[in-house]
């Protein structure tokens, strides 16, 4: 068995079940998960080893979700604004918000983007993200609230222009 398929084997189920959270479609995230191994296989040299692997699958994940929704979105109709005081995790439910709160989460430095994707997408609770990060409880929680906090700022900001 080779690295690549060794790694396959055993985190195939943790990105199927991000993709499955974040887009909450069987079919749609056994697809992207695909793409995400193929991605992941192309760029193996590539990873450094500064992170767990399973976060770099997650992040490459999250790309292809990501480009999936750019694709689907030149296909459809400009998306609505955020109403003004809508809180972030209301807005993410919305389909017709979502991808507008996507591209502003895409815009956020490390390792806001990368707690918030984790807590809000991927469902997992504080301590598991400061395991990912070897980091503590407590700083998953202040660096997720400052994350909601820097999106909500960007949406008062989109909607004042």
């Amino acid at each position: 068995m080779t690295e690549f398929e060794r790694i396959y084997r055993e985190h195939f189920n943790t990105v199927y079940g991000f993709l499955m959270r974040l887009c909450r479609s069987a079919p749609l995230s056994e697809e992207l998960a695909q793409e995400t191994f193929f991605r992941a296989m192309r760029s193996l040299n590539r990873f450094d080893g500064r992170c767990r692997i399973e976060v770099w699958l997650c992040q490459i994940a999250k790309n292809a979700y990501y480009s999936h929704c750019r694709r689907r979105k030149d296909r459809e109709h400009t998306l609505p604004e955020a109403d003004s005081g809508l809180r972030v995790e209301d807005a993410i439910l919305d389909k017709a918000q979502a991808m507008a709160i996507h591209e502003r989460l895409h815009s956020l430095p490390e390792p806001y983007k990368e707690v918030f994707m984790l807590r809000v997408f991927g469902e997992l609770d504080y301590a598991q993200i400061a395991k990912l990060f070897s980091k503590t409880e407590s700083w998953a929680r202040v660096t997720y609230h400052r994350a909601k906090m820097k999106l909500t700022e960007a949406i008062k900001e989109d909607e004042d222009k």
